[in-house]
């Protein structure tokens, strides 16, 4: 729901030059600070904005009010933030801003901010991240290269790295931001594009908007090593059409449809059938998966496929030779057929579909950078909705372990799978969090920490010596998704993720209810303060 503005820029600007003789109806109850721009992570308190104001005046007085805190001057403070986005949550009766810093007009990538407000104006909670002192950092915003020439630059530096790619996976993006790399901070184009072949990808490329060179490149693909049901003959019901006398994968229920290729000759082929029964294994779970994803968000949520707006949800069967993995690209669910060794089929994993998918919804709310901590809060949100979606158990991949193996990660107890690429149990404790640069500098390994403690909100138990008593699942599914939906940021760590569960909670069941007891306990326990 889009709030109008009635307040006037004048009363504004009135209320800014009197803050400094506002003060909250109470201190911070409860501020964490970056460690390395010690500037707040977030902040949790009840600031009641001046008589006069709209929420979103009210909104950038908060932020005003916080220069100091930010490094900034107020005046500096007004024009740093823009609100991008604003929703009003009428069950809960709060309102929520989601922010982006900017310098000269341009975002700063990793630098945005969620508040939240209660119906009575106060500003509740803050969540995010500033950059302060990018004046003094003298970043060269000159343009000189044309946008197509960034997108072409990006395009070479993929090839460079898979080969040749006949097709995109749908339109390649541009935004602009300013992106640190190494201590200096650069202007940049932020290119971004799907692959599926010759291998699948979700690249960033970031372009010197002055130079062309290239910043800083990553592939972003949400990649989990081969999960699942396996493709054993279960029987599934799903939708599909009657097209040109055949029948198809094509569901036009949902959102704006569901659709499942066959990609065995790396180009997309509709799935047919002579009559309603289809015979590709394959293809048929992965076409009922992602049904069953979409319907979990849709009833659980009312989210309207991954970005609430009916993005068309487009699967891939039969990709690479023997592949083992599956892979959410910001475009296609791609599923390989494993080889019979390691892992077997992919696509008939409920988890798989609900696992990937996921990541769709994560790039479209909290944007989670994949890399370091917010990298495995990225996987770990996966991990946590793959399990709520496929309910029968904690572990996630149990199944379609050709190596006999119980399954890729386990939520109840992490340290009981081995992780491939240290050797060592998954950590279940902040203590025993890995800190190398492998996985993205952990994303798939660290996210066990936080799975733990999900697992603990929903089960309880005992871990560490600390007691959780759990609140079930219906009441843990609810407050993950509200901690992402409506606080946490692309840069949020750990420390950011306990307290955006505890607001959400607080939000949803009462500050002193048994689920907000639960996600403190819950965090208590794996070390997360």
């Amino acid at each position: 729901m889009k709030i109008k503005v009635v307040s006037t820029a004048f009363a504004l600007s009135m209320a800014l030059s009197a803050l400094s003789g506002v003060t909250a109806n109470a201190e911070s109850n409860h501020i964490k600070y970056h460690d390395d721009v010690q500037t707040p992570s977030y902040i949790i308190e009840d600031w009641k904005a001046p008589a006069g104001l709209s929420k979103k005046e009210a909104a950038k007085a908060y932020l005003a009010k916080n220069s100091e805190k930010f490094q900034m001057m107020k005046s500096e403070a007004v024009e740093s933030f823009e609100i991008k986005d604003e929703i009003s949550d009428n069950e809960t009766g709060t309102h929520h801003f989601k922010v982006n810093q900017l310098y000269k007009g341009i975002p700063v990538y990793g630098a945005d901010q969620t508040l939240a407000l209660d119906q009575d104006n106060k500003v509740t909670a803050y969540f995010g991240k500033v950059v302060p002192n990018l004046e003094q950092e003298k970043i060269d915003t000159k343009v000189s290269i044309t946008k197509k020439e960034a997108i072409d630059i990006a395009k070479a530096g993929i090839e460079a790295e898979i080969g040749e790619v006949s097709s995109y996976d749908g339109e390649i993006n541009l935004e602009p931001y300013i992106y640190e790399y190494k201590d200096e901070f650069y202007s940049t184009f932020l290119v971004t594009a799907s692959t599926s072949s010759p291998e699948v990808g979700f690249w960033h490329y970031f372009i010197d908007t002055a130079t062309g060179k290239v910043i800083d490149s990553f592939n972003a693909a949400h990649e989990v090593t081969a999960f699942g049901y396996g493709v054993f003959g279960g029987k599934q019901m799903f939708e599909a059409s009657y097209i040109d006398g055949l029948f198809r994968l094509h569901d036009q229920t949902r959102g704006q449809g569901v659709i499942t290729y066959d990609y065995d000759n790396n180009v997309n082929e509709d799935v047919t059938s002579v009559s309603k029964m289809f015979r590709d294994g394959a293809a048929v779970d992965a076409h009922a998966n992602s049904q069953k994803t979409y319907d979990y968000f849709k009833n659980t949520f009312n989210r309207n496929s991954v970005d609430d707006n009916g993005q068309r949800l487009l699967s891939r069967v039969h990709v690479g030779d023997n592949w083992n993995n599956a892979s959410w690209n910001g475009v296609y669910m791609s599923y390989g057929d494993g080889d019979g060794i390691r892992f077997h089929p992919l696509a008939g994993g409920l988890d798989v579909a609900a696992h990937e998918m996921s990541h769709g919804v994560i790039q479209h709310t909290a944007s989670l950078i994949y890399r370091n901590e917010s990298g495995a809060l990225n996987e770990s949100f996966a991990d946590i909705f793959g399990a709520m979606v496929d309910r029968d158990d904690w572990i996630i991949g149990e199944d379609i372990m050709a190596n006999g193996a119980i399954g890729l990660r386990s939520l109840e107890d992490p340290a009981a799978l081995i992780e491939n690429r240290t050797q060592e149990p998954y950590p279940d404790h902040w203590s025993k969090r890995y800190t190398g640069t492998l996985d993205n500098g952990g994303v798939h390994i660290n996210s066990s920490i936080n799975n733990k403690a999900a697992y603990l909100v929903s089960e309880g138990g005992e871990h560490y010596g600390v007691q959780v008593t759990g609140v079930g699942r219906e009441a843990t599914e609810q407050i993950y998704y509200r901690a992402l939906s409506h606080y946490l940021t692309a840069s949020s760590n750990f420390a950011m993720m306990r307290q955006a569960a505890i607001q959400a909670a607080t939000d949803l069941y009462g500050s002193n209810s048994d689920a907000v007891k639960a996600v403190q306990q819950a965090y208590n326990a794996v070390g997360v303060y």
